[in-house]
C-alpha cells in the first residue's frame, strides 16, 4: 500500500510539473505578462494590429547569424521579421523555441541593398522578401533553448 501511495504522489508531482510554463529567457526591456497575438493573426488583420505597441507570439525559425540582431517569428505559415529596436539588444545566434515579443508591427518595403544584406545574414540561405512584415521590438521572451 505504501508503494502504491508513493507511486501515486510521484505521478501527481510529474503531472503538476508538466502543466507549468516553460522557463523563459528575457532580452531587452521587461514587459507585462498577458495575452499575445499570434503573428499569423496579426498579419492577417494587419490594420487592427499595426502601429501600437503590443505582444506578439510565434516560433523562432531563424536568427541573424552576423550579430543576432533580428529573428524570424512564425506561426501557421506566416512570418514576420523581429528587429530589436535600434540594435538595442541581441539574441544568441542559436536561439530557438517559442517567443513572445513586445513591439510595433509594420509593413516594410526593402531596398535591394537591404534585401541583399538581410539575405546574407541568414544562416539558412533564405532570401529576404522585398516587402515584409516586421515587428520593431523593445523586449523579447524566449521559451526553450536560449
Amino acid at each position: 500500500m505504501r508503494l502504491f501511495a508513493a507511486a501515486l504522489l510521484t505521478a501527481a508531482a510529474l503531472f503538476a510539473y508538466a502543466g507549468e510554463p516553460a522557463a523563459s529567457t528575457s532580452y531587452g526591456e521587461a514587459f507585462a505578462d498577458g495575452p499575445a497575438v499570434p503573428v499569423s493573426e496579426a498579419v492577417a488583420s494587419f490594420d487592427d494590429h499595426a502601429g501600437e505597441p503590443r505582444r506578439f507570439s510565434g516560433r523562432i525559425t531563424e536568427v541573424c547569424q552576423a550579430k543576432g540582431c533580428w529573428m524570424m517569428l512564425e506561426d501557421s505559415g506566416q512570418a514576420a521579421r523581429v528587429m530589436f529596436g535600434d540594435h538595442a539588444f541581441f539574441l544568441p545566434k542559436d536561439a530557438r523555441g517559442t517567443a513572445v515579443v513586445h513591439g510595433v508591427l509594420e509593413r516594410k518595403e526593402l531596398t535591394p541593398e537591404q534585401v541583399e544584406h538581410l539575405s546574407s545574414d541568414s544562416g539558412k540561405g533564405i532570401p529576404a522578401e522585398p516587402v515584409e512584415y516586421r515587428i520593431v521590438a523593445d523586449g523579447v521572451r524566449v521559451a526553450g533553448t536560449p
